[in-house]
């Protein structure tokens, strides 16, 4: 039996406007390209799994009650469109703190795959940062940059190259179609 193939996303500045430590549900706005881009990526039967860095828990600017709503509302949105969101991993620690579950670290992705029964390599990361795509070649999966966000700033750098770059979640569900 084939297993099921997951698109893992980043959060913030990929499937919803990058915000400045998010910390009201009602702030959430979703990207331009992402509900056309996991509409179609959902109906090529990929299941999606957010993996995303949320350092502000650790700097007191928000309790995890506060990013369970923000992950509540996010959910129901993408919901609304038919598109559902089958696990969301976070990092709340300090980048400083040398954590495994940090990205580009693998470790909430591995424990993801776990669950979900899934290989990595087989597995599609996108995001709008470097850290995405580093994490990304850690696991050997495919990488594509988003340029919303951290996107067109991090394209220019000279940093690890994703496998593609696209300008949104839109164009990259194109890629993955045509794969």
């Amino acid at each position: 039996m084939t297993k099921r193939r997951f698109v893992i996303l980043d959060r913030d500045g990929t499937i919803i406007l990058e915000r400045h430590y998010l910390s009201d549900p009602d702030q959430i706005a979703l990207t331009e390209g992402a509900v056309s881009g996991l509409t179609h990526l959902a109906s090529l039967g990929f299941g999606f799994i957010i993996v995303t860095n949320q350092s502000a828990i650790a700097r007191g600017f928000f309790d995890t009650d506060t990013l369970d709503r923000i992950h509540q509302r996010l959910r129901t949105m993408l919901r609304s469109h038919g598109i559902e969101i089958e696990g969301i991993y976070y990092c709340p620690h300090h980048p400083n703190d040398g954590c495994s579950c940090r990205k580009p670290e693998p470790g909430l992705l591995n424990i993801a795959a776990q669950e979900f029964d899934f290989d990595t390599s087989e597995c599609f990361v996108i995001g709008d940062n470097v850290c995405d795509i580093e994490l990304g070649k850690r696991v050997k999966a495919q990488t594509i940059l988003v340029e919303t966000g951290h996107g067109k700033t991090v394209s220019k750098c000279n940093l690890t190259a994703p496998d593609y770059t696209v300008a949104n979640l839109h164009e990259a569900a194109l890629i993955i179609g045509n794969l």
